[in-house]
């Protein structure tokens, strides 16, 4: 077995010329994805001692789930302090943002083994919690090698990632076999990574943490004050967490909400913040007059777009509307997280691709709190049913939030399963 990871190692230093391509490339929109490279060869200003407890969140989606488990692993091992990796300049923000000096935080290594090497060397965890679906093989080798336990927390497999998996064949297996602790989501997640060769014993449905998310108390009343400074005589939806390609979809449905409601606002958050100022141009464009959040400017009643070009404010914008339509599912990228709109009560309407959630967005099709929708056609009418009927809109926005509360514990019960099968060295 030891060849085919050579193997795999090999193709993955003769592709590191193509990983800085890739950080410049990118770093053209995000500045930030050209500062600090050499944390990802592992090379880090610092030597951290007493045996981390290491928590791995590739993005801001990842990073924003794992924050109620990092305060509660900080209770429960006091002794040791926990590092956390990103892979994304928005991960990391979100953690420096969120956690600030109470967590050390640095970029993962690429899973190249001299890089995983020196960041073993120097950050020395005692255990290593990987969020969702990071399945890196030598890390997980060198953790094994280590004798550092291995969980995969909050763990999802869909399908389609899962036919790729598996043409790795014995390898993956070998893979899967390394990892001492797997909290899936789902029994169908469960069951296909135990295909993929995870064992038996290894394995537990847990649910998602993404239930258990913390809102601040105060958020519903920050909410109202936003909601005053747009207008709150305007119907308000927002359109989360959009990826390229369907912000034009959108603005598309936003004209036939407009000729019905002319009164509307619509609020456009991008996924990604590389695409702030391309999107406002889109929008602009159109002929629409936009607000940008950046500018701290009031919101008049004759903006026609509040463009939310800020990280870290998406709850709050939520709190401030009367529905919401979840991005990356007019799009083939498997759609983003709707937990957070359904936690505020907010009738939540996606798209078709929702392999990222299908389990989520399966729990809420069932309750009716969700409505699924293929174009930007139905995406108008769909927002025009809830705008006009604010009876339909709280039964189904009741019913979102009933679903997370519902299915809330996932977190305890992944803590519980840390305390009995795996230790914290």
């Amino acid at each position: 077995m030891n060849w085919l990871r050579y193997l795999y190692s090999a193709v993955l230093y003769l592709l590191t010329p193509l990983y800085l391509a890739y950080l410049y490339w990118r770093g053209r929109r995000a500045p930030a994805y050209r500062d600090r490279w050499a944390e990802r060869f592992g090379f880090y200003d610092l030597e951290v001692k007493d045996g981390p407890i290491w928590i791995h969140a590739v993005s801001v989606g990842e990073a924003q789930a794992a924050l109620p488990m990092i305060q509660k692993l900080k209770e429960r091992f006091p002794n040791h302090p926990v590092l956390v990796t990103t892979t994304t300049p928005t991960g990391s923000t979100r953690i420096k943002e969120s956690l600030g000096d109470e967590v050390i935080h640095v970029y993962a290594p690429y899973d190249v083994p001299c890089a995983v090497g020196r960041f073993m060397n120097a950050m020395k965890p005692s255990i290593a919690i990987f969020m969702e679906t990071e399945i890196w093989p030598n890390i997980i080798h060198a953790c094994n090698t280590g004798n550092v336990p291995v969980v995969l927390a909050n763990a999802r497999m869909s399908q389609r990632s899962a036919n790729g998996y598996a043409k790795l064949g014995s390898f993956m297996r070998h893979v899967m076999s390394q990892i001492n602790l797997v909290a899936a989501q789902s029994q169908n997640d469960a069951a296909r990574l135990i295909g993929l060769g995870a064992k038996l014993d290894s394995v537990h449905v847990t649910g998602s943490v993404k239930f258990d998310m913390h809102l601040p108390a105060s958020i519903k009343e920050q909410g109202e004050v936003l909601r005053r400074d747009w207008g709150v005589n305007r119907s308000i939806w927002i359109a989360a967490s959009t990826r390229q390609g369907e912000d034009e979809q959108i603005l598309d449905a936003f004209a036939q909400v407009c000729h019905a409601r002319p009164e509307a606002l619509l609020v456009l958050v991008p996924r990604h913040p590389e695409r702030f100022d391309s999107v406002a141009a889109l929008c602009e464009k159109r002929g629409y007059k936009i607000q940008r959040r950046s500018e701290h400017k009031p919101c008049d009643e004759d903006v026609d777009i509040y463009l939310g070009d800020t990280m870290g404010d998406l709850t709050l914008f939520y709190a401030a509307a009367d529905v919401a339509f979840i991005g990356g599912s007019l799009v083939a990228t498997g759609g983003q997280n709707p937990i957070e709109a359904a936690a505020l009560g907010l009738p939540v309407i996606m798209g078709p691709s929702l392999y990222n959630f299908s389990e989520v967005t399966r729990m809420l099709r069932e309750r009716e709190a969700l409505t699924i929708i293929n174009d930007s056609e139905q995406l108008a009418a769909t927002v025009l049913d809830y705008l006009r009927d604010s009876t339909l809109r709280g039964e189904r926005g009741e019913n979102a939030y009933a679903v997370v509360q519902r299915n809330r514990g996932a977190m305890e019960r992944l803590l519980t399963l840390i305390d009995e099968k795996v230790s914290v060295n």
